[in-house]
């Protein structure tokens, strides 16, 4: 699900990509919130943009749930992240999502809503456990206690609302 790898540009590009290969039971999809958000955008393939920055939380939802719809039953790791819709990339890099804390008040998703698109039968698809993807950080915050506990208190709301064990 990284938007910036392998030419992984888009959620239209990934699907074409997985139905392409047919063979679930061995290539399957990582969904990491702040990247498949990119996705949505269109942020390196303007051609798939589902919605834009400024959509409401209507059409936001409804666009989120036809890309999770087509990628959720190849996903096979889920990343629990947020994103604040900042986008890098630096010469011919591919431009990527920033990561930002649980609690950053830019942040544009609602992490627990979003988690429960891509978990719903989760238990179908072997998924075992699911991740903070949030290392992109600097050290100060990453050093602070508090950043720790917010990713806590984030990862029980998701496993509490979606049932997971």
């Amino acid at each position: 699900g990284e938007i910036c790898w392998a030419g992984m540009h888009s959620w239209r590009d990934m699907l074409d990509v997985l139905e392409g290969v047919g063979m679930p039971e061995t290539l399957g999809f990582q969904a990491d919130l702040a990247h498949t958000y990119l996705y949505m955008l269109g942020c390196n393939a303007p051609e798939h943009a589902l919605v834009n920055s400024d959509c409401t939380t209507e059409e936001f939802y409804a666009a989120y749930k036809q890309m999770t719809d087509k990628l959720r039953p190849w996903t096979i790791d889920f990343h629990v992240a947020q994103n604040d819709g900042e986008i890098h990339g630096a010469g011919s890099h591919d431009k990527t999502g920033k990561h930002c804390p649980a609690d950053d008040p830019n942040g544009k998703l609602d992490i627990v809503k979003c988690s429960g698109y891509w978990l719903e039968d989760a238990s179908s698809r072997c998924i075992e456990h699911i991740c903070w993807d949030g290392c992109m950080f600097p050290n100060e915050t990453l050093e602070n206690p508090a950043t720790w506990n917010t990713i806590l208190k984030t990862m029980i709301a998701v496993r509490d609302a979606h049932g997971w064990n």
